[in-house]
């Protein structure tokens, strides 16, 4: 089978970063082109690649088959909606929209076109949550009464870039969020209900950079949580059954690698160090250390290239993207009129 030809729209820090490098790496695909006034840079990362400053030009190659967006959370839908109906397949950079509606709406053209749509929540694919995953899926904790998930950073001073800005789509829940939200969809679907706490702790902040969020799903809690300002961060996944706890510290190192230069397929790529591993601790009150599952971000677009081929479901459906958007816009509901907001 000859590699999809892909283009990359977008060359900041989730062109850059994340999407070229995986694109590039992904058996069955081909980094062709990318779309960015970054011209210099991708000639440099990527010469094999043709690049194109106006994204239109690369949306109108008709040597493209696959358009990958990874450029600001307002202009997703936009892009999207473009490159569908060039006859394009699409994926997106989470979030995917701005709003549920934009959602459906790029959901009904891709059925209408009859083109493959999904959208690059690649954090499903980290090495911790991959293993709570096993865990809640296996039945080891029992029924989960319990589940909580922090993405704490410790970033005093307000960062360049639009994600720090008050602009549509910027802000901490958008951002980090969206990694937490779908994680949590993953595992137990939607909740009944949404109780969230979205606020600026910084002096400076323009957007937000603290979330707290209650996810009801009857006698189950799911709390998913996000700060900029912890310096010394407890763990980042509790989860409490009625056969057990698992605790787990520390994050994934796929990202730090990629942003260092590193590659997928390079030694150690994905792996947690043992002083990491999770702590398991039974109804009996046994505890266990919990070898933590290689992190595989290559899993996304290699799953991309198969669904393209006939061979799999996409790895990412866009109606389960749409259902992060959801979410995001309950808690911004609850967060400004102080009560719980119910999700039909």
């Amino acid at each position: 089978m000859y590699p999809i030809s892909t283009g990359l729209i977008g060359y900041g820090t989730a062109g850059a970063v994340f999407h070229a490098p995986l694109i590039a790496a992904a058996e069955g695909l081909r980094l062709a082109a990318i779309g960015s006034r970054r011209v210099e840079e991708i000639r440099r990362d990527f010469p094999e690649a043709r690049a194109y400053e106006n994204p239109q030009d690369l949306i109108a190659d008709p040597a493209i088959e696959l358009v990958a967006i990874a450029t600001p959370n307002d202009s997703h839908a936009a892009l999207a909606r473009a490159a569908l109906e060039a006859g394009k397949h699409v994926v997106v950079d989470k979030p995917f929209t701005l709003d549920a509606a934009e959602a459906d709406a790029l959901i009904a053209l891709a059925a209408r076109v009859n083109r493959q749509l999904s959208v690059f929540h690649n954090r499903r694919w980290d090495n911790d949550f991959l293993t709570v995953r096993r865990l809640v899926e296996d039945g080891r904790l029992g029924e989960v009464a319990y589940y909580e998930a922090h993405f704490d950073r410790f970033r005093p001073e307000i960062k360049q870039g639009w994600r720090e800005t008050e602009t549509p789509g910027s802000g901490l829940l958008y951002d980090l969020g969206a990694h937490l939200i779908d994680q949590a969809l993953v595992l137990f679907g939607l909740p009944q209900a949404i109780t969230a706490d979205v606020t600026r702790q910084r002096a400076s902040a323009r957007t937000d950079d603290y979330f707290h969020l209650v996810l009801d799903y009857g006698r189950r809690r799911a709390v998913l949580h996000a700060s900029v300002l912890v310096r010394d961060p407890g763990p980042r996944f509790l989860v409490h059954g009625d056969g057990g706890s698992f605790v787990k510290y520390g994050i994934d190192g796929q990202e730090a690698a990629l942003r260092e230069g590193q590659r997928p397929g390079s030694d150690g790529w994905g792996e947690d160090t043992p002083a990491l591993f999770g702590r398991f601790t039974d109804a009996d009150g046994s505890v266990a250390l919990i070898d933590t599952l290689p992190g595989r971000y290559t899993a996304f677009y290699e799953g991309v290239a198969a669904a393209l081929r006939g061979e799999a479901p996409l790895p990412v459906q866009a109606h389960e993207a749409r259902d992060v958007i959801r979410v995001i816009e309950a808690a911004q509901v609850s967060a400004k009129e102080r009560h719980t907001v119910p999700l039909s």
